[in-house]
């Protein structure tokens, strides 16, 4: 049997795992910020949380069009229980940072500690078990992986 296919994709190569890093990077230097803020009480550090975690949020809204139209588009990935751990920890992940760039955007300074460091951290650590859980999907259930044509 073939390998789930990504519908969303370009010339082939599937587009959610190409733009999954960004929002990743964005929410742990959101998290590295945080904590430079913690330590050194520079508000640079707190301004740029705010706009790692706005930038976060723009990306993860474009991932998660991406990987809505892959798990739509193929039954085979909906019938899988990673699936649907992933997108879930993903949505909780997304809730999670909205909240902490509501709570920062009126007071960017006052809000990282320690709530805004505490929801950074939690975020960080929800997006290794979902990457975890996106990973099983591709090594495990090959979901998204071209076919080998035996071409070298």
């Amino acid at each position: 049997m073939a390998n789930p296919k990504s519908t969303a994709k370009i010339a082939g190569h599937p587009l959610h795992p190409m733009v999954i890093p960004f929002p990743v990077a964005f929410f742990v230097a959101t998290f590295a910020c945080d904590l430079a803020f913690w330590k050194s009480g520079n508000a640079g550090f707190a301004t740029a949380s705010l706009w790692l975690l706005g930038a976060g949020l723009v990306m993860a809204a474009l991932a998660a069009v991406l990987g809505l139209i892959d798990f739509f588009g193929e039954a085979r990935i909906r019938a899988l229980n990673d699936a649907w751990w992933h997108a879930g920890l993903n949505v909780l992940a997304v809730l999670l940072s909205l909240y902490n760039f509501y709570i920062r955007y009126s007071n960017p300074t006052g809000a990282v500690l320690m709530t805004g460091l505490v929801l950074s951290l939690i975020v960080v650590l929800i997006l290794l078990v979902s990457g975890w859980k996106g990973w099983e999907m591709v090594y495990r259930h090959r979901v998204g992986i071209a076919e080998d044509t035996g071409m070298r």
